[in-house]
């Protein structure tokens, strides 16, 4: 089963998030199939700045059958609504 997801990347106590599409049975920092974005959690808020996702790849992923964590979806509602917004 496909999953779009966050792989953690970053030193200690500075988190840097990859969002990929993956297996499920792979590990959250192993393969991967693509990337297609990046957050970083640092900044306060969320800003164009601190979160990228390429929307076409991610709607391509949905319609192959990829499943979103719950982290994930709620990440890219707020980008959506930072994109609306400009």
């Amino acid at each position: 089963m496909l999953k779009i997801r966050l792989a953690r990347h970053g030193s200690k106590k500075r988190p840097f998030y990859q969002i990929i599409v993956t297996d499920s049975r792979f590990p959250r920092n192993g393969r991967f199939l693509e990337r297609i974005g990046y957050f970083n959690p640092i900044y306060s808020s969320i800003t164009s700045q601190n979160i990228y996702m390429n929307n076409d790849r991610i709607n391509y992923w949905i319609q192959k059958g990829a499943i979103m964590s719950q982290r994930t979806y709620t990440l890219i509602k707020k980008y959506k609504k930072i994109n609306i917004s400009k």
